[in-house]
């Protein structure tokens, strides 16, 4: 199909699909001499997998991410797109009971208290990304764990002092700006570390940095450094992500 046709099918603009293409997420199988783009049936299974995840709150780099993974399967994220969707509906109908309520209440034929003026809103946090992390962020550890594995003895020891190191280097720098030079350069050396035993993306790292806050057994590990090392580094892991999307 030519690019202007499938526009009008999926429902978005010719613009959309050139950006898409542009940015890597979507490439058309084919291009004519002439420059025009014609996609085949599996271009248009993928867009429908992007459009699933727009619909649910996806950035189109983290999109970019998952699609492109190795082990990025189909039907399992058809399976996943489900059931999110299922919780957006429901999500969306106590919100709707929420407004027709309010309105009733503006109408003067019932009452409503402030908590239940707000039954229904939660924008504190994407739970449909942070269910797709979960699934598609396995692969950093299995293949850091893998690669761990494959090394011998000393070079695991190597890796765990290089790895101190930069916890050391991180707790003196945990009373300065998180954004400042020095922090974002140690972080930096953090995540290339991170990186030579898998794959983890800037939102993934972002997502890593959070989880040594939430999760009491990474708090008191790291803090074992220093105390505040934890918080500081979801900081400067967050700032950094944000400075190098």
């Amino acid at each position: 199909m030519m690019v202007k046709d499938v526009a009008e099918l999926a429902g978005i603009s010719v613009r959309t699909l050139h950006h898409y293409d542009d940015i890597g997420l979507l490439h058309p199988s084919e291009t004519t001499e002439a420059g025009y783009r014609v996609y085949s049936d599996e271009d248009l299974a993928l867009l429908q997998q992007i459009l699933f995840f727009r619909e649910l709150g996806f950035p189109l780099k983290q999109i970019r991410e998952i699609v492109s993974r190795p082990d990025f399967n189909r039907r399992e994220a058809m399976e996943l797109h489900h059931k999110l969707l299922l919780e957006k509906r429901v999500r969306l109908e106590r919100m709707i009971k929420t407004l027709e309520k309010t309105m009733k209440h503006e109408k003067g034929e019932i009452e409503m208290t402030n908590e239940d003026k707000f039954a229904g809103f939660d924008f504190s946090s994407n739970p449909y990304e942070q269910e797709a992390r979960e699934r598609w962020g396995d692969q950093a550890v299995d293949e850091s764990n893998a690669k761990l594995n494959q090394l011998s003895k000393t070079e695991q020891g190597q890796l765990g002092e290089e790895m101190n190191a930069i916890y050391r280097k991180l707790a003196a720098l945990r009373n300065e700006p998180p954004a400042s030079e020095e922090a974002q350069q140690a972080i930096g050396e953090w995540y290339d570390w991170l990186n030579r035993m898998g794959k983890y993306s800037l939102e993934a790292f972002k997502g890593l940095g959070q989880m040594y806050v939430d999760d009491e057994r990474f708090t008191r590990n790291i803090d074992q450094f220093g105390e505040g090392l934890a918080r500081f580094m979801r900081d400067a892991m967050a700032e950094y992500a944000d400075a190098n999307s």
